[in-house]
């Protein structure tokens, strides 16, 4: 791979490094990643409507629908209506929750093997990318 100094570029290869060690890791739980993300931001939230859980997870709410769908047609999630009639809410089903819980130890088997090669580094790496994602931080324009 070509060494290059774009920030941006440097930073897409990480997560599809980072992205790709994750998925492989759960792929017995029939996840990836971004599956397991959402189940644990819904548990975490206890049946959240959708605005909720596009700011926890920093998507948009079209993306967030879409990727609902495919958990609900998995029987991962169920929607149910909200508090008026544009909101919905979303809880994990039981198989949800216990497929999360068990790719929960896979997960953090890839947590402790990250520590484990980064060191240090792996606390900095954290802060930078909240840092970065943060809406503040999102929102200056070149």
């Amino acid at each position: 791979m070509d060494p290059v100094a774009c920030v941006c570029a440097n930073a897409r290869r990480a997560a599809l490094a980072l992205t790709a060690r994750y998925d492989a890791a759960l792929a017995p739980h029939r996840l990836k990643v971004t599956q397991f993300s959402l189940l644990r931001t819904i548990a975490r939230r206890e049946a959240p409507n959708l605005t909720e859980l596009a700011g926890a997870t920093g998507l948009d709410r079209s993306t967030l629908g879409r990727n609902l769908r495919v958990l609900e047609r998995l029987g991962l999630v169920a929607l149910s209506p909200g508090d008026d009639q544009r909101d919905r809410r979303v809880a994990l089903t039981r198989e949800g929750g216990a497929r999360m819980s068990e790719a929960t130890r896979t997960w953090k088997r890839v947590q402790e093997d990250l520590r484990a090669s980064l060191g240090e580094d792996l606390d900095r790496f954290v802060d930078v990318a909240r840092r970065l994602a943060a809406p503040e931080t999102t929102e200056a324009a070149p």
